[in-house]
Formats: structure tokens, C-alpha cells, sequence
């Protein structure tokens, strides 16, 4: 069909889209004989082909609302240089919403029940809905005409007016998913100084005025919304293959879109690298062991936004063993996460001094909704302060763990060093932290840790003096 054979694809997905649902259209696409040269978000291919169609430079929105999904990105233009600064979106939202409000429209004004409904007279009413939706897009009003298989015809009259009234919510929906956008990027809309509009549905005249109310500008649409995106893979697939012409040199820098992160003592995420970072990157990072004479470590990959690992996604698991035996926190452990210009991620433990080393690449995890990847981002939102108490709780709980452990480790070693009386003192004081640690009030527990940290100075001290006595022992002032 094309005259030549094709030796290579550049796959566009959606900005949205996480690690394992880029690895699972990378693998379905090797399995249908593709050799994959990129996956790029779509919302970037729109960018390429009107950055290089039109030399823009500065911020530019994309404004992405397809069929059944939300894009936004803001990206800068700079002298050939795509560089991703901010993405977000809906991944619930999309054109195929607003033909569904039109036929809950004709439910209720015509009475018929939807349960009723035979299911080819339904695929006709969306597909008239549809076409009303687009008719209105040209005219003021039109008509909701449709013959059904019980000889049942529904006529109604539909303004444009009406039909913007009853979809404004959708509209809305996808104007707070920019502001959202902006606000992740430290901008204010009249920092952008051009939005791109992709997707059939952004042919509603209700979406034109929205966006340039919202970013005080016209929107660019003089590319076909529908062609846009394939433009720009091909631009990208042009110039990987090296066809391009040299005045038509330019790099593309995405973003990841979700963070990505570990699992650390107390069930919280220690983020490695953060949402919107632009890709590809690699970025490390040092932990420890908690217990004395450690010798492996749960490695517990997450992504998300928030603080606890019960609200994120887990990505993958995998151990690091052999590490030698050391007393709690003297291991170094380097972790480090990649993220390819795909987006698909890597991760890799190594003990610094043994140089033992594990590693996981992350594969596809079917199973997750549209709904579960969309609220990620909202829940972080909505919950931001919720988080921040539960971390610090969490925080301060991991941190009295921790001293009573070693409190009570070393009274079973050394418990000699201390007479009956401050024997007993510095275990009511163990007691009354431990009691405090089950507790929900952050600040208490950590009053609670400070007094039992105090209370136990002295016992450390001895230990320390018998330690060194110890070391000591049979030694001359020569030797030393």
C-alpha cells in the first residue's frame, strides 16, 4: 500500500497513560511486527507539527479533548527545543460524554426508559446525538430526529443554546484540568502565549470561547484537530530515521506524568522522581537498613501522589540480597531509577561495599480503569493536607519504633550498667512513649521520643565507656 517498507513506528499515546500501559502498547506493536522507534504523548506530536509548521516559540498549551479522553500539556518552544513542562488531563472525560447528555436529554423528554431500550435503537440515538453535536457546531439549532425499531419516531427540536446549557459541566471540567496544569508549573494563563486545540470534539464552538476565555487568547486551529497529532508522530518519525532537513533540527523533552517513588519504613513513599520531570532521566538515591546485622532489603516500587503506599500504585517488587551484615543504618544502598524516552522505567539496588546489585524493569499490569488512573492526580489534590498529617504521624511513629527497639536491645545487653531504680525509670519512660506511639497526635509522639531519647543519655553513655574499656583491655599506651 505505501510502495516501501515500513522500518519503523513512532506511537503516540496519551499523556495520561502510566508505565505499564506504555509497556503494553510498546509490546502489542512489537507483536504486530512494528520495530517501535518512539512513543511520545499525543499531546506532544500536536506541538511538534504546529512548532515546526509555524516556528512558534514560548508556552503553548495543548488542548487535547478526544473521544473518550482529557489531555492537557504545557510545553515551551525555544529554538527547536519541545520541552514539556506540565501535563494533566481527564482520562473519563471526552466528546462521546456530551452525545450521552444529549440522549439523557431525549430520555427525558420523551419519557422513554432507558432500560427498555433495545440496544441497536440506543446505538441510534448516541449516533444521532452525535450528529446533532455536530450539526450545532455549524448552526444554531437543528432537530433530534430518529426512527425506532418499535415504529417509535422521536422528533425534537435541540437549540445550541440548550445543548451548551445542559454540556457545560464537561466544559468546565476540562477548564479546571488546565488551571490544575498551570498551577503545577508555577504559571498563570496569560504566561502561555498560544494554545493548540486537538481532537474533533474542540470543533464545538462552546470549547473555542472556553479556552479563550480561559487563557486570553485565540486558540490555534488552522490544522485539522483530527490530523494533528499524526502530523507530528510523522515529523518525529521523519527525523529519527533522518530524513529531516538540517534547518529542521529540533528535540523533543517530555515529562513523566505520575511520580515515581519507593516504599520506606512505616508504609510511606519516598518519591525519586517527581511528576513532570522531563524524560529521559536517571535519578538516585541513598537508603539504609533498619535493623542490625541486615542482610537483605525489599525493594517496593510506587507510583503516585501521595504520602502513604496504600494510596499509590504499586508498580513492582523485587529484593536486594547480600548485603553484609552491619549495625542498623551503616549499609549504603544506591537505588536508581531510569525512565527511557518511552517513559518505561527501570530500577536498580547496589550495596556500595560488597557491590551486590539487583534490578527490575517494569512490566505491563493490566487491570487498571480509566476511573483509577484519573483519580490519582485528583485524590492528590483533595487529600494534600490529609497527606501531610498522616506522613508526619507515620514519621514520628517509625522514629519511636525505632528507639524503643534499640532501648530494649541494649537493656538486654548491657542492663547492668544501671541500678534498680534507673533501670525502672527509663523502662516507664519506654512505656509511656510506646503508649504514645499508638496514638494519633504526631506532635506527642515526638515530645515522647525527645524525653525518652533524654532520659536514655546516660545508659548510652555507659555503654559507650564499657565499649571502649572493652577495646581497651590487655592494650598498652604503645600499642595505642
Amino acid at each position: 500500500m505505501l510502495g516501501a517498507e515500513v522500518e519503523g513506528a513512532v506511537i503516540t499515546v496519551p499523556a495520561y497513560f502510566d508505565d505499564a500501559q506504555r509497556q503494553a502498547t510498546k509490546d502489542a506493536a512489537t507483536v504486530a511486527g512494528l520495530n517501535v522507534l518512539r512513543l511520545i504523548n499525543e499531546p506532544t506530536a500536536a506541538a511538534l507539527a504546529y512548532g515546526l509548521d509555524n516556528g512558534s516559540e514560548g508556552l503553548y498549551a495543548i488542548y487535547d479533548l478526544g473521544g473518550g479522553t482529557f489531555d492537557i500539556s504545557i510545553l515551551r518552544l525555544t529554538k527547536g527545543v519541545f520541552e514539556v513542562v506540565s501535563t494533566g488531563g481527564d482520562t473519563s472525560l471526552g466528546g462521546d460524554d456530551f452525545d450521552r447528555c444529549i440522549v439523557d436529554w431525549v430520555f427525558t423528554q420523551t419519557g422513554l426508559e432507558p432500560s427498555a431500550m433495545a440496544p441497536p435503537d440506543h446505538r441510534r440515538l448516541l449516533h444521532e446525538a452525535r450528529r446533532c453535536k455536530e450539526r450545532l457546531s455549524r448552526s444554531e439549532q437543528t432537530e433530534f430526529k430518529v426512527d425506532l425499531d418499535d415504529t417509535t419516531t422521536v422528533r425534537l427540536p435541540l437549540t445550541r443554546v440548550r445543548f451548551e446549557s445542559l454540556t457545560r459541566p464537561f466544559l468546565v471540567r476540562s477548564l479546571q484540568a488546565c488551571q490544575r496544569a498551570l498551577d503545577d508549573a508555577d504559571l498563570a494563563p496569560a504566561d502561555v502565549v498560544g494554545v493548540v486545540l486537538v481532537g474533533g470534539a474542540t470543533r464545538m464552538p462552546q470549547v473555542v470561547a472556553g479556552v479563550r476565555e480561559l487563557f486570553g487568547t485565540e486558540p490555534l486551529n488552522d490544522i485539522d484537530p483530527d490530523q494533528v497529532v499524526a502530523l507530528g508522530a510523522a515529523l518525529q518519525a521523519n527525523q529519527l530515521v533522518g530524513n529531516a532537513a538540517l534547518d529542521d533540527e529540533w528535540l523533543l523533552l517530555d515529562v513523566i506524568p505520575l511520580s515515581l517513588g519507593l516504599e520506606t519504613m512505616g508504609g510511606l513513599v519516598e518519591k525519586v522522581i517527581t511528576r513532570n520531570s522531563t524524560i529521559p532521566i536517571a535519578r538516585a538515591q541513598e537508603f539504609t537498613t533498619y535493623k542490625d546485622g541486615q542482610t537483605a532489603m525489599a525493594i517496593h516500587v510506587l507510583q503516585g501522589e501521595r504520602e502513604l503506599v496504600s494510596d499509590c500504585r504499586s508498580l513492582a517488587r523485587f529484593e536486594l540480597r547480600g548485603i553484609p551484615p552491619m549495625a542498623a543504618g551503616a549499609a549504603r544502598i544506591a537505588v536508581t531509577f531510569q525512565v527511557d524516552a518511552d517513559g518505561l522505567l527501570s530500577v536498580t539496588a547496589r550495596e556500595a561495599s560488597s557491590g551486590v546489585e539487583a534490578s527490575v524493569a517494569v512490566k505491563p499490569s493490566y487491570g487498571l480503569s480509566d476511573d483509577d488512573i484519573a483519580g490519582m492526580l485528583q485524590g492528590a489534590y483533595d487529600a494534600a493536607g490529609h497527606d501531610m498529617q498522616a506522613r508526619a504521624l507515620r514519621e514520628q511513629q517509625v522514629e519511636a519504633d525505632r528507639l524503643i527497639e534499640a532501648i530494649e536491645a541494649a537493656l538486654r545487653a548491657d542492663g547492668d550498667l544501671l541500678g534498680p531504680a534507673e533501670r525502672a525509670a527509663l523502662q516507664a519512660t519506654v512505656k509511656r512513649t510506646a503508649k504514645l506511639r499508638t496514638g494519633t497526635d504526631a506532635e506527642a509522639i515526638r515530645r515522647g521520643v525527645e524525653e525518652l531519647s533524654r532520659a536514655s543519655d546516660e545508659f548510652a553513655s555507659r555503654r559507650m565507656d564499657r565499649s571502649i574499656a572493652m577495646a581497651l583491655e590487655g592494650r598498652s599506651v604503645d600499642d595505642i
